[in-house]
């Protein structure tokens, strides 16, 4: 029998008891891989780029900036691109189904942030065929079962010159994002076409999209564009794309702490319910660790059985809470922003590891210390 086989056959002993702790395990790295997948989904700042910058009014994200603000900004000679963005809350059908639309000049947002958003020049050209063309992210089209040339009406809160607040737009495309933690729930349409139509603040934008060129310092750019409009009427702050998707989560909670503080209470309570079931299991084979110490075994081979016996617990449900939890990613869909990726992977592998030699280690080092004699004498 090998040294592995001896290990596996010690884990499986008690196998209801061997089944419980898995399932334990894999529960919490269910909870652990679900919470990780929403914080580096879409709706967290993970994907977001800390190099794109984004150009707001400083008294407030809602209020406009002047659309003439464009050609100061992109006369920066540190500036590879600059476009502009407009955005429009809305509903369709229902009010609690809310959609965003980003009013933008398609050439300038596919030079600024084409390559994020997985912008191809097919798919730009499509815009530009109609004024009523939008594209449409592949998370929200797969929320909303669009498709293809299907005409939509979003209802928003831009009130048009008519009066009405009714939008009516064509699908002629679906952008991908660069990967699966870019942000694709929203749409694209035309600024020309949403300017000319709404009643009021024409000629305006609610934020720039500046991309710096190669080797220049997004921060030391961002001061330099906040500079420039320092004396103006409408001051800017200029934030990277990171550093406004963290700002505007913390406006509803700390969501970073949030998720640690759960995944830390709950890795704490298996650590403790795993730890007392390793001991418990153990002073069950006193009589026998004493026996294999007679026969030759090392110490150290004791006490790597036990942590081979632990780390097997954790690995197994540790790969079975994550395996559902990739599960539910598929089967939630893209609403919530679920990404259950490489980076949450190796992240959850560590802890399997961690975990599984933390808990072993007190029942080892009672294994090692115990003489043999008291070992033999409990039989």
């Amino acid at each position: 029998m090998t040294f592995f086989e001896l290990m596996r056959r010690n884990a499986w002993r008690k196998r209801l008891r061997a089944v419980l702790l898995m399932f334990s395990v894999g529960i919490a790295f269910l909870i652990y891989g679900l919470t990780a997948s929403f914080v580096s989904g879409s709706q967290g700042a993970a994907g977001a780029s800390d190099n794109l910058l984004g150009v707001f009014n400083k008294s407030g994200r809602g209020l406009p900036l002047p659309l003439a603000y464009l050609n100061r900004i992109s006369a920066q000679s540190d500036v590879a691109a600059v476009a502009y963005t407009t955005r429009m809350r809305g509903f369709i059908d229902v009010e609690k189904n809310v959609v965003v639309v980003s009013a933008v000049d398609p050439r300038a947002i596919a030079d600024a942030n084409g390559e994020e958003l997985g912008l191809t020049p097919e798919l730009m050209a499509t815009l530009e065929e109609g004024r009523d063309r939008v594209l449409v992210g592949r998370a929200l089209a797969e929320t909303q079962g669009w498709s293809l040339g299907q005409r939509i009406g979003v209802t928003s809160q831009i009130m048009k010159a008519d009066g009405t607040r009714n939008w009516s737009f064509v699908i002629s495309g679906i952008f991908e994002g660069a990967d699966a933690s870019t942000d694709t729930y929203f749409m694209l349409a035309r600024y020309d076409t949403i300017n000319a139509a709404r009643a009021r603040d024409k000629d305006t934008v609610d934020a720039f999209v500046v991309r710096p060129r190669d080797g220049v310092s997004s921060g030391m750019l961002a001061a330099r564009i906040d500079a420039l409009f320092a004396n103006s009427a409408a001051q800017t702050r200029t934030q990277s794309e990171k550093q406004f998707l963290e700002a505007f989560l913390r406006q509803f909670a700390d969501v970073g702490l949030i998720v640690s503080l759960v995944v830390s209470a709950t890795f704490v309570t298996i650590l403790m319910i795993s730890i007392n079931t390793m001991l418990f299991a153990v002073r069950e084979r006193r009589f026998e660790i004493g026996v294999m110490k007679v026969l030759g075994f090392s110490s150290g081979r004791i006490v790597a059985l036990i942590l081979g016996e632990t780390l097997f617990i954790f690995a197994v449900g540790g790969a079975g809470g994550l395996i559902l939890a990739k599960l539910a990613t598929y089967l939630i869909g893209p609403a919530l922003g679920l990404v259950l990726g490489g980076e949450v992977f190796i992240k959850s592998l560590a802890i399997i590891v961690g975990l599984g030699l933390l808990t072993g280690l007190l029942p080892a080092l009672n294994a090692m210390r115990l003489p043999i004699v008291n070992a033999l004498r409990t039989r």
